[in-house]
């Protein structure tokens, strides 16, 4: 227990350590964040597709949709990875956190689409039909009528996917980007198993912490919602 104990007080008051946990818990963040944009921007528009009224003119896309998220959904994480780094973005001297941000941002946008689509199909149908019948645009009848309540029904998917997408950049170490979950890997490498153990331990508190603020975010944004509903009724 004494182990424990002294790893602890050392990797908190050894500067190189809490700068290696520091370093390596923002570019966590920074390729989570702008992999979440990515997601969310590729996911509306590719939903915003699905739903679409069929017509020759979208056809295609529509294909091209399909096999995005067919791909991108049947394949692991880990493998679409490696290929965006060995394979696509095989350049010499390209930014590597910029491929793992491109990497997570396209396998995000294929989850997101399904949460999107799922929500605006999840809204009555006779609704659309209604505003129709009133002589609003399809347009309107989206932004005002459709949109409004397909955000509340999608964001508790959104919330665990953007927790998701958090937790799945633990595995960038595999391509050589250090992540928190390298820093806690290469402080605790070579030791004896309580160094090894209380980096890592360290490295599960900074996750809980950043998921916990996201879950309470989203509760507090579902709250609200179910209040304007309220005051609506």
């Amino acid at each position: 227990m004494s182990d424990f104990f002294n790893k602890t007080i050392e990797l908190f008051t050894t500067p190189q350590y809490i700068e290696a946990m520091l370093h390596g818990f923002l570019l966590t963040l920074q390729i989570a964040f702008f992999a979440i944009i990515i997601g969310l921007i590729i996911g509306t528009v590719v939903a915003l597709v699905d739903t679409a009224k069929a017509s020759k003119w979208m056809m295609l896309p529509k294909l091209i949709c399909k096999i995005y998220t067919t791909i991108i959904r049947g394949t692991p994480m880990a493998l679409q990875l490696f290929i965006m780094f060995f394979v696509i973005f095989a350049i010499k001297g390209f930014p590597q956190i910029i491929i793992a941000i491109l990497a997570f941002g396209f396998n995000s946008g294929a989850y997101v689409a399904e949460v999107i689509r799922s929500g605006i199909q999840s809204v009555d149908p006779g609704q659309k039909e209604a505003g129709l019948a009133l002589g609003l645009k399809n347009v309107t009848i989206f932004r005002k009528i459709i949109a409004p309540q397909a955000i509340k029904n999608i964001i508790p998917a959104l919330g665990n996917e953007i927790i998701t997408v958090i937790k799945e950049t633990a595995i960038v170490g595999m391509v050589g980007l250090y992540d928190l979950n390298m820093a806690a890997k290469d402080i605790g490498s070579g030791q004896n198993m309580a160094s090894y153990i209380v980096p890592m331990f360290v490295a599960a508190l900074f996750y809980l912490a950043v998921v916990y603020l996201i879950t309470f975010a989203i509760k507090r944004v579902e709250k609200r919602l179910r209040k304007s509903d309220l005051k609506a009724a």
